[in-house]
């Protein structure tokens, strides 16, 4: 039986299209997680600073960047990953999600005081112990916050592939 190939542009085109993240998790130093209130978003209200790969940027190049546009804290490395984590497409966003959760370490209280947010994208800035963003997020974004303070607590990388736009 011959197999006929496709040109990569061809083939390329019917493969499922996913939009690659990267993000910054921080504790204060009581080692509580510290989330930034989203103002343009009730899908994923309380977020870490982060957001979607430019063209030609790497994950921890993102979590970099889009950490000093969100927060004034700059990521100097090298990165230390905490999470992959996968979402299938839904109504809210047409794409698979593909990201990377690195580890900022813990901030002292002046860095978290020194936080300037961008009110067009946050306005808010908490810490909180983990059971206290129960209430505040959706259980996949919970369940994820989990995840990943289990992976900063055993220093093993975890795979999160729980985080589908349809709950």
């Amino acid at each position: 039986m011959s197999q006929t190939w496709l040109p990569p542009e061809e083939f390329a085109a019917k493969l499922p299209k996913a939009t690659v993240f990267g993000a910054i998790f921080f504790t204060d130093e009581a080692d509580r997680p510290v989330h930034l209130h989203a103002t343009y978003t009730t899908t994923h209200p309380w977020q870490w600073p982060g957001g979607i790969s430019e063209a030609g940027e790497r994950p921890w190049q993102t979590a970099v960047r889009e950490c000093r546009e969100e927060t004034g804290l700059c990521m100097p490395g090298p990165p230390r990953l905490l999470a992959a984590v996968f979402g299938l497409p839904g109504a809210a966003w047409p794409l698979n999600t593909v990201g990377f959760v690195f580890d900022g370490g813990r901030l002292t209280a002046a860095q978290l005081e020194g936080i300037v947010l961008d009110p067009a994208e946050h306005d808010e800035v908490r810490a909180l112990p983990v059971a206290g963003w129960e209430p505040l997020m959706p259980g996949r974004d919970y369940a994820r916050l989990h995840a990943v303070m289990a992976a900063r607590e055993s220093g093993v990388p975890v795979y999160f592939d729980a985080w589908d736009w349809e709950a």
